[in-house]
């Protein structure tokens, strides 16, 4: 009689994952679809003359919206720390719910003139400020609900389900161009995905409603205020810097391997669109399939192991590989370069998510995370397609994206060797006073 209780308890656990990571989901696709028609954007919201100036002027409103993200992080983690993760995580799924409705039916420039380019940064911006917390509230949650030992797993379903909108938005860009003419594509098909996105707006919303709180949280008997939120922040300063060390590798290479990848397959390499967009879809695939698979392999061997290995990896071989892409561009050789980047991404995402959560204390452990992750994506990986297609712009080296990962995965490097370092020591401190109390 006792046999299905573990099954009713693991059906609870699927179904609050599911819950937590919805929200998350719209996020990323809304990110995704505006990375994906950049160029169509670009001519709708930002017309000149000059083609590469308004695909410019397009990613960079794309990456502006990330530098709402660290007040996001700061504004919205001392509420979710305050409030409760339910609370917090459906205020952000409002907040991005306005922006996604803004860049689905707002008329383009020829129709409402400077406003048109204006409410959309804004829009950018809202969704920014939304997802400055997002990430967090979601994988404390994560970390909080976990079973004993599988906390890398749990954690690790945060960026799969950033996945699962790369790939839903990939396969709605592959049938647009498939479907609808050229023209057509450019001119008002590039709203059809904001569109859809609306449109499941609703369900992420009843999703979220009955999200249960957490036990850790209702544990816990002192809220902090945001003003003692802060100050926790400030005092551990240097965590945050390691944390935005940590995630500037895993930002840089998503949006990459992600977000990048239509614009540079067809603006720099002259591959078809669908062709790229095809390629898009199996690394978000790819993705989903190593993120969780990473994510346990970490519980098994420790974190350390996976996050230098993984950064060691790409620091050897990124460039190279986009050197030899470019050498002969090729679907082929695009999806294999492609898909070797989403291994060492996921790799090392798998393991670094979930020693963020590690490392940030206990009771501001939403808004530090936010925090660290935020400053990252606003300061380097936000602008990723932006600063590779300067860097392309400006050197005439087509595989020089290859270089900014590589860059990217330096820092990630050294923060993995700062966080063993700080295990060493806390290990040799809890070992000294154990010593200690022995001793008396």
């Amino acid at each position: 009689m006792s046999s299905p209780a573990p099954t009713a308890s693991r059906k609870s656990q699927i179904a609050k994952v599911v819950q937590v990571s919805s929200g998350n989901f719209l996020e990323m696709y809304d990110f995704m679809v505006f990375g994906y028609f950049a160029s169509a954007i670009g001519d709708a919201f930002f017309p000149n003359g000059d083609h590469f100036a308004s695909l410019m002027l397009s990613l960079m409103t794309f990456g502006v919206g990330f530098l709402m993200r660290p007040i996001g992080a700061l504004i919205l983690g001392a509420y979710i720390d305050r409030h409760g993760r339910r609370a917090g995580l459906i205020l952000t799924l409002a907040l991005m719910s306005v922006g996604t409705f803004t860049l689905a039916f707002l008329p383009g420039f020829a129709v409402i003139g400077i406003a048109a380019p204006l409410l959309i940064l804004f829009a950018r911006l809202l969704q920014g400020f939304s997802a400055g917390v997002e990430l967090g509230g979601v994988s404390v949650y994560l970390a909080e609900i976990a079973t004993p030992g599988h906390k890398g797993f749990y954690v690790s379903w945060q960026s799969a389900s950033q996945q699962a909108a790369v790939i839903f938005a990939a396969l709605l860009g592959v049938a647009l161009t498939a479907l609808l003419p050229g023209p057509a594509a450019d001119q008002w098909g590039w709203r059809i995905p904001f569109v859809v996105g609306c449109l499941i707006i609703p369900f992420l919303f009843l999703l979220r409603r009955y999200l249960p709180e957490t036990e850790a949280f209702r544990a816990r008997k002192h809220h902090p205020k945001a003003l003692e939120v802060w100050r926790t922040l400030i005092r551990n300063w240097g965590i945050v810097v390691i944390g935005v060390m940590l995630v500037t590798m895993t930002t840089v290479s998503f949006y990459l391997i992600t977000a990048y990848t239509p614009t540079f397959g067809k603006e720099v390499l002259r591959l078809p669109p669908t062709a790229t967009l095809t390629v898009t879809v199996l690394v978000g695939l790819s993705n989903f399939i190593w993120l969780p698979i990473m994510g346990a392999f970490s519980d098994r061997i420790g974190r350390i192991p996976i996050l230098v290995g993984a950064t060691v990896m790409t620091l050897l071989t990124a460039y190279p590989a986009m050197l030899w892409l470019v050498a002969e561009p090729s679907f082929m050789r695009l999806l294999t370069v492609e898909l070797w980047l989403s291994f060492l991404y996921a790799s090392y995402n798998g393991a670094m998510v979930v020693t963020l959560t590690e490392i940030v204390p206990e009771e501001v452990r939403t808004a530090g995370f936010s925090l660290a992750y935020s400053l990252a994506t606003a300061l380097f990986g936000g602008f990723t397609p932006a600063i590779c297609l300067w860097l392309i712009q400006q050197s005439g080296n087509k595989a020089s994206p290859g270089l900014w990962m590589s860059a990217a995965a330096a820092l990630g490097l050294i923060a993995s060797l700062l966080v063993r370092r700080r295990e060493n020591r806390g290990a040799r401190e809890a070992a000294n006073q154990g010593f200690g109390v022995a001793e008396r």
